[in-house]
């Protein structure tokens, strides 16, 4: 049987194999791919990366705020909402007119009196952006906003002011922005070793 057409011409022969077909195919699937991907609208920035987790809390406390290693009444208990109940930091068992002393090195971002009740907040040195903050209350303060201060400066005394605790205790906060933290994070193992024994139970 000949091969030649009617006009006396031989037909083509096929000249693509399948390594050719194949790349075709992934070319198009690709394309429509691209094509049909979610844009950002003209003019519009595409959405940013979700932000980094942060890290943990660095133990860079080189000292209690009150006593050399005090009994803590009453632990962290985060809230599960911004505005629930909760307990927003530690209390340490400690005598009215006892020195409260900064635990790591920072500068004093407030020293006021809030809601009648001495209030002292301490920005952490090399602790992020933002910085980790301290508070310690209620405290007759003896450093003013802006003070630089070093692990054991005293920020003042304890007052014998009205609060949750059954016996005269300091509230010791720690925050990251609005972020509420577990301050005793801030303490390393040797610190929380040192010391009598503890009402309560603090991370190792």
């Amino acid at each position: 049987m000949s091969d030649e057409m009617p006009n006396g011409h031989t037909p083509a022969r096929r000249t693509r194999t399948w390594p050719t077909l194949l790349l075709c195919l992934m070319s198009a699937l690709l394309l429509t791919a691209w094509t049909t991907a979610p844009r950002a609208a003209p003019g519009q920035d595409a959405a940013p990366a979700p932000p980094a987790a942060e890290g943990p809390v660095p133990a860079v406390a080189r000292a209690w705020p009150v006593g050399l290693r005090p009994l803590v009444t009453r632990a962290w208990q985060p809230p599960p909402t911004p505005y629930a109940r909760g307990h927003r930091g530690v209390d340490l068992a400690a005598q009215p007119g006892s020195p409260v002393r900064a635990v790591a090195p920072g500068r004093v971002s407030f020293a006021g009196r809030v809601a009648g009740r001495g209030v002292i907040s301490v920005e952490l040195t090399g602790t992020g952006d933002p910085p980790l903050r301290t508070t310690y209350e209620p405290v007759r303060t003896s450093v003013k906003k802006g003070a630089e201060v070093t692990a054991g400066t005293p920020l003042g005394t304890l007052e014998a002011a009205p609060s949750h605790c059954p016996t005269a205790c300091l509230h010791w906060g720690l925050r990251r922005g609005d972020t509420y933290l577990d301050p005793l994070t801030l303490l390393p193992p040797w610190l929380l070793r040192k010391g009598p024994s503890r009402l309560l139970p603090v991370p190792e």
